[in-house]
């Protein structure tokens, strides 16, 4: 399951109760992000333990285009997540919607 940044633009202004995770690296989340927890790919196997009363809530990955999030998403889907979704186009998409 995926969401655009329109959708995911929403849930933020309404105040919706979902977990947002950038799995991009330090630098690229320095340089711009949307409020999500920073758990870079390359550690996201290491920190699903941190995570885990969160299973069952809605969770949403996000990444600079989509890629790195899609391989976030499936490895929490396969830790047993039960509602994760992928933001299409990442933050390049949100840019070129929103801006900065």
């Amino acid at each position: 399951m995926d969401l655009n940044v329109n959708q995911l633009k929403e849930k933020i202004d309404k105040g919706e109760d979902f977990v947002l995770i950038d799995v991009r690296e330090p630098h690229e989340h320095e340089e711009f992000n949307v409020g999500g927890q920073l758990i870079p790919l390359g550690t996201i196997a290491t920190k699903i333990a941190e995570l885990e009363d969160r299973k069952d809530q809605e969770v949403v990955v996000y990444c600079r285009s989509g890629g790195r999030s899609g391989m976030a998403q499936q490895l929490l889907i396969q830790s047993g997540f039960k509602n994760v979704k992928n933001l299409t186009g990442g933050m390049l998409a949100w840019q070129d919607a929103f801006g900065k």
